[in-house]
């Protein structure tokens, strides 16, 4: 397998600009993820590293070798496409063996690594079966099939769950991952879905109007996101954004929000605008008996063993991840504490964080 090294990669479509100036490293045997809603760049960014697209510039290397402008075919990789691309034609086991017979690989090798394969995928039954009578689930693994009997370097999935329905994918989800560490593979996996994001990926790359938002490990950037949108697009429900005009300076540890003071991690650097947001986890925001900030439920949404209630407060609307077990009717008036360690200050001009203390913390061995 192999690292994967994007410097400076741009590309443009005549006047549109698909990816700016994108510089990332995938490290050998890593499971690495491209996130961010339709139109962001990240299935050309995949595209450009499989050699489908040519870049307008910058450069790709995989293991060390300069494969920026080689074709697909010189660069020993395998792609899975969403739509399975199978031959109607044949059976599984002509599926899965073509690549190697266009390739010339003895009928004797072609048998043995059919055999690792269908083992790996759990399809011996399937083997000589029609792939139109087949699941859409093993129809997948099939398309995985012929892509890892070839051995490449990297696999590369452009959405390969997007078919399936939510049981299917929930399970394809522990599959795939399964199969990336039984085979130690280098694999850059596309997907619009956070949940798919969050549950498979060693790493996660966030991207949004065609730059990089952030790159980290799933918890970090939950946790610590690096803007607005990224807090905004991870988590279900989503980051509490709480827009407020007034000032943080540095070693500011509380700020006023409609006149109501809110405790935060301690702030280590000076805003350079008054158009500032406050970001905190529903689950990071709790019933007290009293406090300052004030509200009224507007809805309850149970979910098991925790209920996600809508509240309309006197600093804005906030969602809270509370217990289940805990009564709560609309227009109830309920007082809340925002946990201040777990507070996330964003400039609103630009909708990048403002340092603070969690996050110096974080970025030198906390978190």
């Amino acid at each position: 397998m192999a690292d994967i090294t994007v410097a400076n990669l741009h590309k443009r479509f005549d006047s549109f600009t698909a990816v700016k100036d994108s510089t990332f490293t995938i490290k050998n045997g890593e499971f690495f993820v491209l996130l961010g809603p339709s139109g962001c760049g990240k299935t050309t960014t995949l595209r450009m590293i499989a050699g489908l697209e040519l870049p307008t510039s910058g450069q790709i290397e995989i293991e060390g070798k300069d494969v920026s402008f080689l074709r697909a075919s010189e660069r020993d990789i395998a792609f899975v496409f969403q739509m399975f691309a199978l031959y109607p034609h044949m059976n599984v086991r002509q599926n899965i063996s073509f690549p190697l017979k266009c390739q010339g690989v003895p009928r004797k090798e072609i048998k043995k690594r059919l055999s690792d394969v269908a083992e790996i995928l759990r399809i011996e039954h399937l083997l000589d079966s029609p792939v139109g009578g087949l699941s859409s689930g093993d129809k997948q693994r099939v398309s995985l099939g012929r892509a890892i009997i070839r051995q490449p370097q990297v696999f590369l999935m452009d959405e390969p769950l997007g078919a399936l329905d939510s049981e299917f994918r929930h399970l394809m989800c522990s599959e795939l991952r399964d199969l990336h560490n039984r085979m130690g593979a280098t694999t850059v996996y596309v997907t619009h879905d956070q949940l798919e994001a969050m549950s498979m990926a060693d790493k996660i790359m966030v991207m949004n109007h065609s730059v990089i938002e952030q790159v980290g490990e799933p918890q970090f950037i939950y946790d610590y996101p690096s803007t607005i949108f990224v807090a905004k697009f991870l988590g279900e429900p989503s980051m509490n954004i709480l827009e407020f005009e007034g000032s943080a300076l540095s070693g500011s540890t509380s700020l006023s929000i409609n006149g109501i003071p809110i405790e935060v991690s301690p702030i280590l650097e000076d805003a350079q605008t008054e158009r500032l947001a406050l970001g905190i986890r529903p689950e990071h925001v709790s019933l007290v008996e009293f406090s300052k900030v004030k509200g009224v439920v507007e809805t309850a949404e149970y979910l098991g063993t925790t209920q996600i209630l809508t509240i309309s407060s006197v600093i804005g609307t906030l969602k809270a991840r509370v217990d289940s077990q805990i009564p709560m009717a609309r227009g109830q008036q309920v007082y809340l504490r925002l946990s201040p360690e777990h507070t996330t200050v964003f400039d609103r001009e630009t909708g990048k964080v403002l340092m603070n203390a969690r996050y110096q913390e974080a970025h030198h061995g906390g978190a």
